[in-house]
């Protein structure tokens, strides 16, 4: 399981800088939303990916992607790359209290935030179309999210958060939210997403290519033959056609009882401004021929964080043994769920029912990136749930039903 700690006590609190004296008691900056990114979360997904071929190669060495049969030799000018995968995202505490000082009328704002680091593998088996192969590392990010307070100067600008992250391909991503941050009761509306490319500077018409076509089992896509998947449910034509699908698809069964989204854009729409993203030379390529190698000019990523509510059941119980971790009921889809740390705070001679509710969070990331004159869209999807038990507050027992159980009313 991944990690990430900052020193004991550590805050950023630039109200005290230059200061003779501290003055104890200063509040952080609101964390807004971001309060509920908090530890770590695991949980699986999928991500696809289309990345330039190059040709065959060196000589003396063999195809990078042990996958049989090898997609088609260059001159086919990308290779489609489908992934099951497992995730782990570590959040931090809360940073405190950010200063960034404003110009002339402009008054200062503070910000606060959390630090995180996500890794990424991939678990596709090709033997039995599951997830049950040995992991292997496809991703790494390490990043911070930040609350910014509304502004009604110079910008005027609404609360809002920002998404910056560090890739190890040689990008690096300011993602800003500036549209509302919605909160609504029940599941999330979760929209189709399109993994079908297009001609650079044109959103339409798509381009459809054989490697989208899961029955097509001769064309540039690792892994080539999808039958197994299919047969096993984790890649379809569905999945292909919209992954979201996979999210969608991950929440049947589960009773959300709110759901608060929001999206994040190196280039949001006008008439708002900032964010973008950067790459090294390589990615770039040659810039003045517009020849990039793969530039990642453009990201969007919508997020759902979303209260679940489970029904457990508590078994025996007599005070002095130890808390209990109860794994919450499996889904149909096989979807990994929480596990509850649960401590009665009094004897239960019968099991007992209680309702709990955990954090879940979701999210579709689209990265555009260009090569070839073509935009192909890498589209990553996942569902997380804590990675350690969850502890059951004691607003969940019946601490008067005990009483009258046991006599005292």
């Amino acid at each position: 399981m991944a990690t990430i700690h900052l020193p004991p006590g550590f805050k950023i609190d630039h109200t005290q800088i230059g200061r003779k004296q501290r003055v104890p008691g200063t509040q952080p900056a609101p964390l807004g939303v971001l309060a509920k990114l908090s530890g770590s979360f695991n949980g699986t997904g999928l991500n696809t990916i289309f990345r330039p071929n190059s040709g065959p190669p060196p000589l003396g060495t063999s195809f990078p992607d042990s996958v049989n049969p090898v997609p088609p030799t260059f001159p086919s000018d990308n290779v489609l790359e489908l992934n099951l995968t497992t995730e782990t995202i570590t959040f931090t505490q809360p940073l405190s209290k950010i200063a960034n000082r404003g110009f002339g009328s402009q008054p200062d704002i503070f910000l606060n935030g959390v630090a995180y680091m996500q890794t990424v593998n991939d678990v596709a088996n090709i033997e039995n179309g599951g997830r049950d192969a040995t992991p292997v590392g496809i991703h790494f990010e390490t990043g911070m999210w930040l609350n910014i307070p509304s502004t009604d100067n110079t910008p005027v600008l609404a609360d809002s958060l920002v998404r910056m992250a560090s890739i190890p391909h040689g990008t690096t991503i300011n993602a800003q939210c500036l549209a509302p941050i919605s909160t609504t009761q029940g599941p999330p509306q979760i929209s189709p997403v399109n993994l079908k490319p297009f001609g650079v500077g044109e959103m339409n018409p798509k381009i459809n290519l054989n490697a989208l076509d899961v029955s097509n089992a001769d064309t540039p896509r690792i892994p080539q033959d999808l039958s197994k998947f299919v047969t096993a449910g984790t890649i379809t034509q569905a999945i292909l056609d919209d992954p979201n699908t996979v999210l969608r698809d991950a929440i049947q069964g589960q009773n959300i009882t709110q759901t608060i989204v929001f999206t994040v854009s190196t280039n949001p729409p006008a008439p708002e401004f900032g964010g973008g993203t950067a790459n090294i030379a390589f990615l770039l390529g040659n810039p003045a021929a517009q020849v990039p190698n793969s530039n990642a000019f453009q990201m969007d990523a919508t997020f759902w964080i979303e209260t679940v509510e489970y029904s457990l059941l508590v078994p025996v119980y007599k005070p002095g043994q130890e808390p209990m971790e109860i794994p919450a009921p499996a889904l149909a889809s096989g979807q990994p769920g929480p596990v509850f740390l649960v401590h009665p705070p009094y004897e239960l001679t019968s099991p007992k029912p209680i309702t709990v509710t955990s954090i879940q969070i979701q999210y579709t990331q689209v990265v555009f990136m260009n090569f070839d004159k073509i935009t192909w869209p890498h589209i990553s999807v996942s569902t997380l749930v804590p990675a350690v038990p969850v502890p059951v507050p004691d607003s969940v027992w019946d601490l008067r039903e005990n009483e009258v159980a046991s006599g005292k009313l």
